[in-house]
């Protein structure tokens, strides 16, 4: 990775294109000034007024990193410091070779003038003028539909360029419709307000060439014990694309609620959802699916079972210990429950809501769930262990092992056959099912994808990779950001605390869990299990840790998190200047004055003196 910088000029060169007698100083105290590499908050006087920007400017170039880009790109990076005021009323698009995606496209352009907007205090205030400015999308024209799989180059070019009139030209190549998205994104980041001047700025010449290391980038959400409004996830969906994350995994149902309304089978949310008022709806995941797939985002679903069902299951005779007590006999929370593998008549209950799923989502991977099985609770039941017995089983673990697997193996002809055959690769969760010899028994490694909530130096995680298989990452020691609160089954803290810092998050490398298989894993997941978390706490506690994760998964770093640190104080920023309620890092005082946090800062040479050994070491190598 290359990164090209001329730094020192960027106060000289921003002077030259400002506007400064159309405004006034009386009501600005500080500004910035870029200073052998760090942004240097300075009191603005008739002295200095000319060369100090603004901290967005000042921290888009100063130093030899790569200003305020989040996540970092793979690829080469070239960033002239000189700025263009943008007149934002004269922004055109142009989106060549894409006509059969206009309606993607259009709705791409809005989200992208949304992003400007939002940067924007006050508009009564904006400076008049500025150039023009156009965008230029270079995609091949697709003959289908825009569709996000494992096979989707996501990979962009972004060239941005000034003619001699001053009309900036910001051209984006890429492969389809999700590369060209990215750039976009990435472009987004090189627009700034900068309020000395109360201009919106671009980058006037810059070339970016990108494309993430991971295929999976992902965010779980659990909507069944607590509810989440369609607004609260389409607002998650946003934070996930202005990261680029690419898979918002939801966990819609489990024994606590059923809220998804299956058109055959209306009973189940009419029994297991909160209220009728907290269902959704066709229309509800139609509106969610399209919104993530205009952000570059598939929405993923999961019906877990066998286990993790019960409210909605009501008057079937289906399930075994539904709600049973002492609920810590048969489940690990409650309310209690799971299907009963010998009744044929669920299965078709199971292959009306995976229609549905198929129907609505369009999946290219399908989540079957798999986690949590009780044998004690199976072996709770009378007709199981009788039908057991009738085929000439036992009643030992090994023998509900294989009533698992008869369920497994029927529940995928279902999922089979909604799927019209075409063999969708499936997702189980680390389990029983996933240890030997079990896995080797009903796991084909062909069909199935392991997703790993286990810690990431469990050695059954290397058992599973020696197989051959493909698996997610969301070991809960890094990657479940539910971690860390009070207990709500007992007193003290919850199964998984201490709360989890962005740090950790940042640094959970899945070579380091992978080791010799990298190649096998697809990339990873943060989780939110809504046990206690709904969606009034929900925006702090995704951000910004699912945005340490996000840089994980695209680029990989080699740095370790405190490189990241002062970037991501103000990429935060930028999230809830974009509606996010995400939580607080530091006092603002450390986002105004750079690198002067760290308790360790001189001698980890983090503060202004290592910055500076920093700085003449990258020149050197440059």
């Amino acid at each position: 990775m290359k990164w090209t910088r001329t730094a020192l000029g960027v106060a000289l060169l921003l002077a030259l294109v400002s506007h400064l007698a159309a405004h006034s100083s009386d009501d600005l105290v500080y500004g910035y000034e870029c200073r052998i590499g760090l942004c240097q908050k300075v009191e603005l006087s008739e002295e200095n007024y000319a060369k100090a920007i603004s901290l967005p400017v000042c921290r888009l170039f100063c130093g030899s990193s790569i200003g305020t880009l989040w996540p970092k790109p793979t690829g080469t990076v070239r960033l002239d410091t000189l700025m263009r005021q943008v007149d934002i009323s004269f922004i055109d698009f142009n989106f060549n070779g894409t006509a059969r995606q206009q309606k993607l496209w259009r709705a791409a352009e809005d989200r992208f003038m949304d992003m400007l907007e939002a940067q924007i205090p006050d508009r009564k205030v904006l400076a008049r003028g500025g150039y023009r400015m156009s965008v230029n999308i270079n995609t091949p024209d697709e003959p289908t539909p825009a569709r996000l799989t494992l096979d989707t180059d996501e990979s962009y070019t972004l060239d941005i360029d000034t003619d001699a009139s001053g009309h900036v030209l910001a051209n984006i190549t890429a492969a389809n419709f999700f590369g060209a998205r990215h750039g976009l994104e990435t472009l987004a980041q090189l627009i700034v307000y900068d309020d000395i001047r109360r201009e919106v700025q671009v980058t006037a010449n810059a070339t970016i060439n990108d494309a993430p290391l991971y295929k999976w980038r992902g965010l779980l959400l659990d909507t069944s014990r607590n509810y989440y409004s369609v607004k609260s996830i389409k607002r998650t969906l946003e934070g996930m694309a202005l990261v680029k994350l690419n898979t918002f995994h939801w966990h819609i149902t489990d024994s606590h609620s059923f809220p998804l309304e299956v058109k055959k089978r209306p009973e189940l949310h009419k029994l297991g959802a909160y209220s009728q008022r907290q269902v959704y709806t066709r229309r509800d995941v139609a509106e969610v699916v399209e919104y993530g797939r205009v952000r570059g985002i598939r929405v993923m679903p999961e019906f877990d079972a066998p286990a993790h069902v019960g409210e909605g299951w009501q008057h079937k005779n289906m399930t075994a210990c539904f709600n049973a007590q002492p609920w810590k006999s048969f489940c690990v929370e409650p309310p209690c429950g799971q299907l009963d593998p010998t009744v044929n008549e669920m299965y078709d209950v199971l292959e009306d809501i995976y229609g549905t799923m198929f129907d609505q989502f369009n999946p290219d991977i399908f989540h079957m769930g798999g986690d949590e099985v009780s044998t004690s609770c199976w072996n709770s039941s009378q007709p199981i262990q009788q039908w057991m017995k009738k085929q000439g089983w036992g009643l030992e673990t090994a023998d509900f092992m294989r009533l698992w697997g008869h369920f497994q193996t029927e529940a995928l002809g279902r999922v089979d056959k909604v799927a019209n055959g075409t063999h969708t690769p499936i997702i189980l969760w680390t389990s029983g099912l996933t240890e030997e010899p079990f896995i080797d028994e009903y796991l084909n490694p062909e069909r199935y994808i392991i997703q790993i909530w286990t810690t990431g130096a469990d050695p059954k995680v290397k058992k599973i990779l020696e197989r051959g298989y493909k698996i997610i990452v969301s070991n809960y020691d890094a990657l479940y950001l539910d971690c860390g609160g009070a207990g709500w089954v007992t007193d003290g803290n919850n199964w998984c605390s201490p709360y989890i810092g962005w740090q950790k998050v940042y640094d959970n490398s899945l070579k380091s869990i992978a080791g010799d298989y990298e190649h096998h894993v697809l990339g990873a997941e943060g989780a939110i299990w809504s046990e206690q978390i709904d969606e009034h706490t929900l925006d702090n506690r995704f951000w910004p840790r699912a945005s340490a994760l996000a840089e994980r998964l695209w680029s990989n770093p080699a740095e370790g998190w405190r490189q990241a640190e002062s970037r991501l104080l103000l990429h935060r920023q930028r999230l809830v200047d974009n509606g996010l309620g995400a939580e607080a890092m530091q006092p603002q005082w450390c986002l105004q004055n750079e690198h002067e946090c760290p308790i360790d800062a001189c001698s980890r040479g983090s503060g202004r003196l290592g910055l500076i050994v920093l700085l003449l070491l990258s020149t050197l190598s440059a």
